[in-house]
Protein backbone atom coordinates (compact mmCIF):
# COMPACT_ATOMS: atom_id res chain seq x y z
CA UNK A 1 0.00 0.00 0.00
CA UNK A 2 2.25 2.46 1.05
CA UNK A 3 4.86 2.35 -2.56
CA UNK A 4 6.42 5.93 -1.20
CA UNK A 5 8.08 4.08 1.55
CA UNK A 6 11.16 4.65 -0.09
CA UNK A 7 10.99 8.59 0.07
CA UNK A 8 9.71 8.94 3.62
CA UNK A 9 11.59 6.09 5.25
CA UNK A 10 14.46 8.53 6.50
CA UNK A 11 12.24 10.69 8.37
CA UNK A 12 10.60 7.41 9.88
CA UNK A 13 13.97 7.20 10.87
CA UNK A 14 14.00 10.44 12.62
CA UNK A 15 11.42 10.76 14.68
CA UNK A 16 11.57 12.28 17.57
CA UNK A 17 15.45 11.48 16.96
CA UNK A 18 16.26 15.48 18.54
CA UNK A 19 12.98 15.41 20.93
CA UNK A 20 13.46 16.87 24.33
CA UNK A 21 11.01 17.34 26.55
CA UNK A 22 10.87 18.85 30.58
CA UNK A 23 10.74 15.74 33.13
CA UNK A 24 8.22 15.83 35.29
CA UNK A 25 8.75 17.95 38.32
CA UNK A 26 9.00 15.34 40.72
CA UNK A 27 9.30 11.58 41.19
CA UNK A 28 5.97 10.71 39.80
CA UNK A 29 6.79 6.91 40.91
CA UNK A 30 6.22 7.93 44.25
CA UNK A 31 2.21 9.41 43.84
CA UNK A 32 -0.24 6.84 44.03
CA UNK A 33 -1.58 4.76 41.05
CA UNK A 34 -4.53 5.14 39.49
CA UNK A 35 -5.31 3.14 36.43
CA UNK A 36 -3.25 0.47 34.29
CA UNK A 37 -1.19 0.71 30.84
CA UNK A 38 -1.24 -2.70 28.75
CA UNK A 39 1.43 -2.94 26.30
CA UNK A 40 0.85 -5.38 23.34
CA UNK A 41 1.18 -6.72 19.97
CA UNK A 42 -2.23 -8.47 18.06
CA UNK A 43 -0.80 -11.00 16.10
CA UNK A 44 0.74 -11.90 12.73
CA UNK A 45 -1.09 -9.81 10.35
CA UNK A 46 0.02 -6.36 8.61
CA UNK A 47 0.28 -4.19 11.21
CA UNK A 48 -0.23 -6.48 13.79
CA UNK A 49 3.63 -6.71 14.87
CA UNK A 50 3.88 -3.37 16.32
CA UNK A 51 3.26 -1.56 19.54
CA UNK A 52 -0.29 -1.02 21.05
CA UNK A 53 -1.53 0.04 24.41
CA UNK A 54 -4.72 -0.12 26.43
CA UNK A 55 -5.90 1.56 29.48
CA UNK A 56 -7.92 0.15 32.15
CA UNK A 57 -9.29 1.76 35.38
CA UNK A 58 -9.44 -1.45 37.66
CA UNK A 59 -6.41 -3.86 36.47
CA UNK A 60 -9.55 -5.99 34.81
CA UNK A 61 -11.38 -3.93 31.94
CA UNK A 62 -9.18 -2.49 29.15
CA UNK A 63 -9.62 -0.07 26.30
CA UNK A 64 -7.72 0.04 23.36
CA UNK A 65 -6.38 3.39 23.01
CA UNK A 66 -5.60 5.33 19.81
CA UNK A 67 -8.33 3.66 17.86
CA UNK A 68 -7.18 0.63 18.04
CA UNK A 69 -4.02 1.38 15.58
CA UNK A 70 -0.49 1.10 16.88
CA UNK A 71 1.01 3.92 19.34
CA UNK A 72 4.64 3.07 17.85
CA UNK A 73 6.24 1.38 14.22
CA UNK A 74 9.33 -0.45 14.62
CA UNK A 75 11.48 1.09 11.57
CA UNK A 76 14.66 -0.85 12.67
CA UNK A 77 15.51 -4.78 12.34
CA UNK A 78 12.92 -6.48 11.03
CA UNK A 79 10.61 -3.66 11.19
CA UNK A 80 8.28 -5.76 13.51
CA UNK A 81 8.21 -5.94 17.56
CA UNK A 82 6.45 -8.75 19.67
CA UNK A 83 6.62 -9.00 23.15
CA UNK A 84 7.09 -5.22 24.36
CA UNK A 85 7.81 -4.62 28.32
CA UNK A 86 7.34 -1.11 29.62
CA UNK A 87 10.19 -0.14 32.01
CA UNK A 88 10.05 3.13 34.25
CA UNK A 89 12.90 4.43 35.89
CA UNK A 90 12.91 4.27 40.47
CA UNK A 91 12.44 8.13 39.96
CA UNK A 92 9.68 7.75 37.25
CA UNK A 93 11.55 10.58 35.43
CA UNK A 94 12.61 7.86 32.44
CA UNK A 95 11.18 5.05 30.97
CA UNK A 96 11.57 2.49 28.27
CA UNK A 97 9.66 -0.12 25.61
CA UNK A 98 12.18 -2.98 24.74
CA UNK A 99 10.44 -5.33 22.31
CA UNK A 100 12.01 -8.79 20.72
CA UNK A 101 12.69 -7.76 16.94
CA UNK A 102 10.41 -10.10 14.90
CA UNK A 103 7.73 -10.22 12.30
CA UNK A 104 6.13 -13.15 11.45
CA UNK A 105 3.78 -11.52 8.97
CA UNK A 106 6.55 -11.26 6.39
CA UNK A 107 7.24 -14.56 5.63
CA UNK A 108 9.42 -15.29 7.94
CA UNK A 109 9.13 -19.05 9.36
CA UNK A 110 8.93 -20.25 12.73
CA UNK A 111 12.22 -22.66 12.23
CA UNK A 112 14.19 -19.53 10.45
CA UNK A 113 13.24 -16.59 12.86
CA UNK A 114 14.43 -19.22 15.97
CA UNK A 115 17.65 -20.31 14.55
CA UNK A 116 18.49 -17.74 12.12
CA UNK A 117 16.82 -14.78 13.88
CA UNK A 118 17.25 -11.14 14.86
CA UNK A 119 19.65 -11.50 18.16
CA UNK A 120 18.86 -8.02 18.86
CA UNK A 121 15.89 -5.86 21.31
CA UNK A 122 14.44 -3.01 20.09
CA UNK A 123 14.52 -0.10 22.37
CA UNK A 124 12.28 3.27 22.42
CA UNK A 125 12.91 6.04 25.52
CA UNK A 126 11.06 8.42 26.66
CA UNK A 127 10.63 11.07 29.36
CA UNK A 128 6.67 11.64 30.10
CA UNK A 129 5.46 8.06 28.65
CA UNK A 130 4.01 10.02 25.25
CA UNK A 131 6.95 11.45 23.60
CA UNK A 132 9.15 8.48 22.16
CA UNK A 133 12.46 8.29 20.98
CA UNK A 134 13.23 6.70 17.79
CA UNK A 135 14.04 2.98 18.16
CA UNK A 136 17.22 1.69 18.24
CA UNK A 137 18.37 -2.07 18.12
CA UNK A 138 20.52 -3.47 20.93
CA UNK A 139 22.38 -6.80 19.94
CA UNK A 140 22.43 -8.15 23.38
CA UNK A 141 22.39 -12.18 22.50
CA UNK A 142 25.13 -11.58 19.66
CA UNK A 143 27.74 -12.71 22.36
CA UNK A 144 26.04 -15.83 22.42
CA UNK A 145 28.07 -19.05 20.40
CA UNK A 146 25.22 -19.70 17.87
CA UNK A 147 22.44 -17.73 19.54
CA UNK A 148 19.61 -17.81 16.83
CA UNK A 149 17.14 -15.16 18.51
CA UNK A 150 16.60 -13.12 20.94
CA UNK A 151 13.09 -12.90 22.37
CA UNK A 152 10.40 -11.76 25.22
CA UNK A 153 12.81 -9.45 26.53
CA UNK A 154 12.24 -7.89 30.18
CA UNK A 155 13.99 -5.77 32.26
CA UNK A 156 13.91 -4.60 35.56
CA UNK A 157 15.80 -2.83 38.07
CA UNK A 158 17.94 -4.13 40.48
CA UNK A 159 18.88 -1.81 43.44
CA UNK A 160 21.82 -4.48 44.39
CA UNK A 161 23.60 -3.52 41.54
CA UNK A 162 22.10 -0.26 40.95
CA UNK A 163 21.35 -0.71 37.34
CA UNK A 164 19.06 -2.76 35.23
CA UNK A 165 18.59 -6.39 34.75
CA UNK A 166 17.52 -6.99 30.81
CA UNK A 167 16.70 -10.77 30.55
CA UNK A 168 15.33 -12.62 27.46
CA UNK A 169 15.15 -16.42 25.73
CA UNK A 170 17.78 -17.22 23.50
CA UNK A 171 17.76 -20.39 21.17
CA UNK A 172 21.50 -22.07 21.34
CA UNK A 173 23.99 -24.78 21.56
CA UNK A 174 24.93 -25.35 25.21
CA UNK A 175 26.60 -29.15 26.06
CA UNK A 176 25.01 -30.46 23.28
CA UNK A 177 21.50 -29.73 23.68
CA UNK A 178 20.07 -26.22 21.32
CA UNK A 179 16.77 -25.31 23.20
CA UNK A 180 15.37 -21.65 24.55
CA UNK A 181 16.96 -20.44 28.11
CA UNK A 182 17.11 -17.21 29.37
CA UNK A 183 20.18 -14.93 29.83
CA UNK A 184 20.78 -11.57 31.01
CA UNK A 185 22.52 -8.16 31.02
CA UNK A 186 23.24 -5.34 32.84
CA UNK A 187 22.67 -1.73 31.47
CA UNK A 188 22.00 1.52 32.96
CA UNK A 189 20.79 3.25 29.84
CA UNK A 190 19.61 0.73 27.72
CA UNK A 191 22.45 1.49 24.72
CA UNK A 192 25.64 -0.44 26.37
CA UNK A 193 25.06 -3.38 28.30
CA UNK A 194 27.54 -6.25 30.13
CA UNK A 195 28.08 -9.42 28.50
CA UNK A 196 25.34 -12.03 28.24
CA UNK A 197 24.99 -14.65 31.26
CA UNK A 198 22.82 -17.47 31.17
CA UNK A 199 20.05 -16.54 33.76
CA UNK A 200 17.62 -19.27 34.12
CA UNK A 201 17.80 -23.16 32.58
CA UNK A 202 15.84 -26.58 32.91
CA UNK A 203 16.91 -29.81 32.99
CA UNK A 204 16.83 -32.57 29.97
CA UNK A 205 16.08 -31.04 26.30
CA UNK A 206 13.04 -28.97 28.18
CA UNK A 207 13.47 -24.91 26.49
CA UNK A 208 12.35 -21.92 28.29
CA UNK A 209 10.79 -18.34 27.14
CA UNK A 210 8.66 -15.94 28.33
CA UNK A 211 9.77 -15.36 32.16
CA UNK A 212 8.56 -12.24 33.81
CA UNK A 213 9.40 -11.18 37.06
CA UNK A 214 7.13 -8.96 39.55
CA UNK A 215 8.74 -7.29 43.02
CA UNK A 216 6.39 -7.49 45.67
CA UNK A 217 5.76 -5.09 48.23
CA UNK A 218 6.24 -6.06 51.86
CA UNK A 219 7.55 -9.71 50.43
CA UNK A 220 3.98 -10.95 50.90
CA UNK A 221 3.92 -14.72 50.17
CA UNK A 222 7.75 -14.86 51.55
CA UNK A 223 9.77 -13.68 48.90
CA UNK A 224 10.07 -10.06 47.50
CA UNK A 225 10.49 -11.14 43.90
CA UNK A 226 8.74 -13.46 42.11
CA UNK A 227 8.95 -15.06 38.72
CA UNK A 228 6.21 -17.14 36.13
CA UNK A 229 8.46 -18.85 33.18
CA UNK A 230 6.70 -21.05 30.37
CA UNK A 231 8.77 -24.29 30.52
CA UNK A 232 6.18 -26.72 29.56
CA UNK A 233 4.23 -25.68 32.63
CA UNK A 234 3.51 -22.21 33.91
CA UNK A 235 6.21 -22.51 36.49
CA UNK A 236 6.49 -19.61 39.59
CA UNK A 237 9.40 -18.70 41.67
CA UNK A 238 10.27 -16.56 44.28
CA UNK A 239 13.95 -15.20 45.37
CA UNK A 240 14.99 -11.93 47.50
CA UNK A 241 17.67 -11.09 45.03
CA UNK A 242 17.03 -10.58 41.81
CA UNK A 243 20.33 -11.97 40.41
CA UNK A 244 20.49 -14.75 43.62
CA UNK A 245 18.86 -17.96 44.75
CA UNK A 246 15.47 -18.69 43.09
CA UNK A 247 12.98 -21.12 44.63
CA UNK A 248 10.30 -23.37 43.15
CA UNK A 249 7.01 -22.44 44.37
CA UNK A 250 5.32 -24.62 42.29
CA UNK A 251 3.05 -24.40 38.73
CA UNK A 252 -0.41 -23.90 37.55
CA UNK A 253 -1.47 -27.68 36.37
CA UNK A 254 -3.58 -28.20 39.67
CA UNK A 255 -5.65 -25.80 37.65
CA UNK A 256 -5.49 -27.39 34.49
CA UNK A 257 -3.41 -25.10 33.27
CA UNK A 258 0.11 -25.85 31.54
CA UNK A 259 2.43 -24.63 28.95
CA UNK A 260 1.67 -27.68 27.11
CA UNK A 261 2.95 -30.24 29.15
CA UNK A 262 0.73 -31.81 31.01
CA UNK A 263 -2.74 -30.39 28.46
CA UNK A 264 -5.43 -29.12 29.60
CA UNK A 265 -5.67 -24.84 29.07
CA UNK A 266 -2.84 -24.69 27.25
CA UNK A 267 -1.07 -20.96 27.99
CA UNK A 268 1.89 -18.69 27.27
CA UNK A 269 3.21 -15.20 28.04
CA UNK A 270 2.32 -14.96 31.63
CA UNK A 271 2.09 -11.35 32.57
CA UNK A 272 2.13 -10.08 35.89
CA UNK A 273 0.35 -6.99 37.78
CA UNK A 274 -0.41 -5.95 41.03
CA UNK A 275 -4.17 -4.15 42.16
CA UNK A 276 -3.58 -0.62 43.11
CA UNK A 277 -3.83 0.16 46.39
CA UNK A 278 -4.16 -3.67 47.42
CA UNK A 279 -1.92 -6.80 48.07
CA UNK A 280 -3.18 -8.71 45.47
CA UNK A 281 -2.10 -10.15 42.42
CA UNK A 282 -2.92 -10.86 38.64
CA UNK A 283 -1.12 -13.69 36.40
CA UNK A 284 -2.58 -12.80 33.21
CA UNK A 285 -2.30 -15.86 30.91
CA UNK A 286 -2.53 -15.76 26.79
CA UNK A 287 -4.57 -18.68 25.83
CA UNK A 288 -2.76 -18.83 21.87
CA UNK A 289 -3.55 -22.86 21.62
CA UNK A 290 -7.59 -21.66 21.51
CA UNK A 291 -7.04 -18.26 20.24
CA UNK A 292 -9.19 -16.85 23.56
CA UNK A 293 -6.96 -14.06 24.43
CA UNK A 294 -5.46 -13.43 27.53
CA UNK A 295 -7.05 -15.09 31.25
CA UNK A 296 -6.19 -13.26 34.27
CA UNK A 297 -5.74 -15.48 37.85
CA UNK A 298 -5.62 -13.84 40.95
CA UNK A 299 -3.61 -14.24 43.83
CA UNK A 300 -3.65 -12.53 47.65
CA UNK A 301 -0.63 -14.45 48.66
CA UNK A 302 2.10 -15.35 45.31
CA UNK A 303 3.83 -17.68 48.01
CA UNK A 304 1.71 -21.08 46.66
CA UNK A 305 0.60 -21.88 43.40
CA UNK A 306 -2.79 -23.19 45.07
CA UNK A 307 -3.71 -19.60 46.04
CA UNK A 308 -4.46 -18.50 42.31
CA UNK A 309 -8.08 -18.73 41.13
CA UNK A 310 -9.45 -17.84 37.59
CA UNK A 311 -11.31 -15.00 37.25
CA UNK A 312 -14.30 -14.53 34.77
CA UNK A 313 -15.11 -10.68 35.59
CA UNK A 314 -12.62 -9.19 32.66
CA UNK A 315 -12.97 -7.83 29.19
CA UNK A 316 -10.12 -6.80 26.78
CA UNK A 317 -11.14 -4.27 24.61
CA UNK A 318 -11.73 -5.01 20.51
CA UNK A 319 -8.08 -5.76 20.00
CA UNK A 320 -6.54 -9.13 20.11
CA UNK A 321 -4.06 -8.73 23.20
CA UNK A 322 -0.67 -10.94 22.89
CA UNK A 323 2.14 -11.02 25.28
CA UNK A 324 3.48 -7.81 26.59
CA UNK A 325 3.52 -6.27 29.68
CA UNK A 326 1.49 -3.81 31.91
CA UNK A 327 2.47 -0.63 33.96
CA UNK A 328 0.62 0.46 37.30
CA UNK A 329 0.13 4.50 36.24
CA UNK A 330 0.02 7.19 38.52
CA UNK A 331 -2.57 10.07 38.06
CA UNK A 332 -0.30 12.11 36.09
CA UNK A 333 1.14 9.45 34.17
CA UNK A 334 -2.68 8.72 33.43
CA UNK A 335 -3.64 12.15 32.66
CA UNK A 336 -1.05 12.57 29.50
CA UNK A 337 -1.74 8.85 28.00
CA UNK A 338 -5.20 9.36 28.06
CA UNK A 339 -4.92 13.15 26.38
CA UNK A 340 -2.31 11.79 23.80
CA UNK A 341 -3.89 8.63 23.01
CA UNK A 342 -7.69 8.16 24.93
CA UNK A 343 -9.57 10.74 22.17
CA UNK A 344 -11.33 9.17 19.67
CA UNK A 345 -10.40 9.09 15.92
CA UNK A 346 -12.15 11.71 13.76
CA UNK A 347 -11.94 11.78 9.89
CA UNK A 348 -12.23 14.27 7.64
CA UNK A 349 -16.25 14.72 5.17
CA UNK A 350 -15.89 16.64 2.05
CA UNK A 351 -18.78 19.15 1.97
CA UNK A 352 -19.35 18.92 -1.73
CA UNK A 353 -19.05 15.05 -1.97
CA UNK A 354 -19.80 14.17 1.04
CA UNK A 355 -19.93 10.33 0.95
CA UNK A 356 -15.96 10.77 0.59
CA UNK A 357 -13.11 11.40 3.50
CA UNK A 358 -9.70 12.69 3.76
CA UNK A 359 -7.50 9.92 2.96
CA UNK A 360 -3.72 8.64 2.68
CA UNK A 361 -2.73 6.00 0.06
CA UNK A 362 1.00 5.42 -0.40
CA UNK A 363 2.06 8.45 1.02
CA UNK A 364 -0.33 10.68 -1.20
CA UNK A 365 -3.77 12.40 0.33
CA UNK A 366 -6.98 12.18 -1.22
CA UNK A 367 -10.64 12.06 -1.02
CA UNK A 368 -12.17 8.62 -1.57
CA UNK A 369 -14.98 6.59 -0.69
CA UNK A 370 -15.47 3.71 1.63
CA UNK A 371 -12.11 3.79 2.65
CA UNK A 372 -10.28 0.40 3.03
CA UNK A 373 -8.59 -0.32 5.95
CA UNK A 374 -10.75 2.47 7.78
CA UNK A 375 -8.03 3.37 9.51
CA UNK A 376 -6.25 4.96 6.55
CA UNK A 377 -8.84 7.54 6.87
CA UNK A 378 -8.64 8.66 10.59
CA UNK A 379 -6.68 11.06 12.44
CA UNK A 380 -6.41 12.51 15.84
CA UNK A 381 -6.89 16.02 15.65
CA UNK A 382 -4.20 17.34 18.10
CA UNK A 383 -2.79 20.95 18.93
CA UNK A 384 -0.89 23.09 16.17
CA UNK A 385 2.85 21.27 15.97
CA UNK A 386 3.86 25.45 15.14
CA UNK A 387 0.90 26.73 17.45
CA UNK A 388 -0.76 24.91 19.66
CA UNK A 389 -2.53 27.37 21.28
CA UNK A 390 -5.22 28.31 18.21
CA UNK A 391 -4.31 25.66 15.65
CA UNK A 392 -4.45 21.79 14.63
CA UNK A 393 -2.40 19.37 13.09
CA UNK A 394 -3.35 16.08 12.06
CA UNK A 395 -1.67 12.94 13.08
CA UNK A 396 -2.35 9.67 10.95
CA UNK A 397 -4.23 6.78 13.27
CA UNK A 398 -2.41 4.14 12.03
CA UNK A 399 0.96 5.86 11.04
CA UNK A 400 1.78 7.30 14.58
CA UNK A 401 4.16 10.18 14.42
CA UNK A 402 3.03 10.25 10.84
CA UNK A 403 0.88 14.27 10.35
CA UNK A 404 -0.99 15.38 6.88
CA UNK A 405 1.82 18.42 5.58
CA UNK A 406 1.85 20.38 2.44
CA UNK A 407 4.96 20.15 0.07
CA UNK A 408 5.35 22.18 -2.28
CA UNK A 409 1.41 22.72 -2.22
CA UNK A 410 0.46 19.05 -2.62
CA UNK A 411 -0.21 17.19 0.94
CA UNK A 412 1.52 13.99 1.45
CA UNK A 413 1.41 11.93 4.83
CA UNK A 414 5.04 11.83 6.65
CA UNK A 415 6.43 11.51 10.03
CA UNK A 416 7.93 14.59 12.01
CA UNK A 417 11.51 15.39 11.25
CA UNK A 418 11.32 17.79 14.18
CA UNK A 419 12.02 20.75 12.43
CA UNK A 420 10.22 24.07 12.14
CA UNK A 421 9.41 23.91 8.61
CA UNK A 422 7.62 20.37 9.02
CA UNK A 423 5.57 21.97 11.90
CA UNK A 424 4.82 24.84 10.16
CA UNK A 425 3.69 22.87 7.18
CA UNK A 426 1.63 20.48 9.18
CA UNK A 427 -0.43 23.32 11.52
CA UNK A 428 -3.70 24.80 10.60
CA UNK A 429 -6.09 27.09 11.74
CA UNK A 430 -9.73 26.12 11.87
CA UNK A 431 -11.81 28.62 10.47
CA UNK A 432 -15.58 28.65 10.00
CA UNK A 433 -16.33 27.11 6.41
CA UNK A 434 -16.17 29.09 3.54
CA UNK A 435 -19.13 27.64 1.56
CA UNK A 436 -20.88 27.17 4.75
CA UNK A 437 -20.10 28.39 8.40
CA UNK A 438 -21.76 25.37 9.86
CA UNK A 439 -18.77 23.62 8.65
CA UNK A 440 -14.73 24.07 8.61
CA UNK A 441 -12.34 25.32 6.57
CA UNK A 442 -8.30 25.05 7.30
CA UNK A 443 -5.77 27.88 6.83
CA UNK A 444 -2.81 27.37 6.56
CA UNK A 445 -0.49 28.31 9.35
CA UNK A 446 2.77 29.63 7.25
CA UNK A 447 1.18 30.66 4.43
CA UNK A 448 -2.27 32.29 5.52
CA UNK A 449 -3.60 33.09 1.95
CA UNK A 450 -4.34 29.21 1.22
CA UNK A 451 -6.72 26.86 2.47
CA UNK A 452 -6.51 23.20 2.41
CA UNK A 453 -9.00 22.07 -0.65
CA UNK A 454 -9.71 18.57 -2.77
CA UNK A 455 -8.80 19.01 -6.34
CA UNK A 456 -9.37 15.78 -9.05
CA UNK A 457 -10.14 14.01 -5.49
CA UNK A 458 -6.65 15.05 -4.43
CA UNK A 459 -5.91 17.99 -1.83
CA UNK A 460 -3.63 20.57 -2.62
CA UNK A 461 -3.20 24.02 -0.56
CA UNK A 462 -4.28 26.87 -2.68
CA UNK A 463 -5.66 30.00 -2.37
CA UNK A 464 -9.55 30.49 -2.66
CA UNK A 465 -11.23 32.55 -5.71
CA UNK A 466 -14.22 30.92 -7.02
CA UNK A 467 -17.02 29.45 -5.04
CA UNK A 468 -16.39 25.72 -6.44
CA UNK A 469 -13.09 26.01 -4.96
CA UNK A 470 -14.93 27.25 -1.17
CA UNK A 471 -17.17 24.14 -1.62
CA UNK A 472 -13.75 21.97 -2.21
CA UNK A 473 -12.56 23.68 1.13
CA UNK A 474 -14.94 23.08 3.14
CA UNK A 475 -15.08 20.26 5.55
CA UNK A 476 -16.72 18.67 8.74
CA UNK A 477 -14.53 16.72 11.59
CA UNK A 478 -16.60 13.99 12.23
CA UNK A 479 -15.65 10.76 14.28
Amino acid sequence: MLKRMGTFAVLACLIFASWSVAAPGRAVALDPFTGYLMAHFTGETANGEQLYLAHSKDGLHWTDLNGSAPVLLSTVGTRGVRDPAIVRSPAGDRYWIIATDLRIASGTSWGDASSRGSTSLVVWESRDLVTWSAPWLINVAGGISGAGDAWAPEAIWNPATNDYVVYWATNSLRNGVTKHRIFYVRTGDFRTFTAPQLYLERGSGQGVIDTQIIEVPGSVGGYRYYRASADGQITIEGSNTILGTWTTIGNLSHMGISNGATGGNVVEGPMWAQFNGRNEWNLWLDQYATGRGYLPISSTNLGSTQNFRTRTDYSLGTDRKRHGSILNLTAAEETRVLAKWGTKANRLQSYNFQDRYVRHANYDVRIDPNVSPAADAQFRVVPGLADASGSVSFESVNFPGYYLRHYAFDFVLAANDGTSTFAGDATFRQVAGLADASWSSFQSYNYPDRYIRHANYLLKLETITTAQARADATWRVVS
